[in-house]
């Protein structure tokens, strides 16, 4: 491949990756972000969606994935607790709490994306819990049994976030309210991590 065919499909990337974050910060609904309303959106062919990333769900999660980090990379809070030294377990369960919060944030998000998240999820797909959970047992759980409960925690909070109304109405668990999404994620953190 040229250097200019190159240069030119990460121009497309970023086109696509622009379009797909523009229409998803207008939309009411994420079906509305189709992969035609994102082509048109950026000037690029329908194709390239797939060609640069698979597909659209993964383009979503792409923009997903840059408005997480661009959130906690500004609250400077959340990086003192991360940098600091409390217990692994409390990084854990900040780290978490952040992260639902975000989704909850922007719902529009999290909805097009945790279905996919859910379903695709790779060796290392989601595994920014696994340094704190390893340094939480000091080598009494192996990596494998590490890697676990970083997915089976994760999956749990990225489902909650999903069905967050339905578990309002019938467990009365408001996870909009901070002091009770706290109390949620503390909670599992603790029933996981023992």
């Amino acid at each position: 491949m040229s250097e200019k065919t190159k240069r030119d499909i990460e121009v497309t990337k970023k086109a696509l990756l622009d379009a797909a974050e523009k229409l998803m910060t207008k939309c009411s609904d994420p079906a509305e972000v189709t992969s035609r309303a994102i082509a048109k959106e950026s000037g690029a062919n329908l194709a390239m969606i797939n060609y640069c990333f698979g597909s659209r769900e993964r383009l979503l999660y792409e923009v997903f994935q840059k408005l997480l980090t661009d959130v906690q990379m500004k609250d400077k809070k959340f990086l003192e607790i991360m940098s600091s030294g409390l217990p692994p377990k409390r990084k854990l369960a900040e780290l978490h709490y952040k992260m639902m919060k975000i989704m909850l944030e922007n719902y529009n998000y999290a909805q097009a994306v945790t279905k996919y998240i859910l379903l695709n999820r790779s060796e290392d797909f989601g595994m920014e819990s696994l340094p704190f959970i390893e340094e939480h047992y000091k080598g009494k759980k192996s990596t494998e049994e590490c890697r676990m409960v970083a997915f089976e925690l994760t999956s749990l909070h990225e489902l909650a976030v999903l069905r967050y109304e339905e578990l309002k109405k019938s467990c009365g668990m408001d996870l909009t309210d901070d002091k009770m999404l706290k109390k949620y994620v503390f909670r599992n953190i603790n029933r996981f991590l023992d």
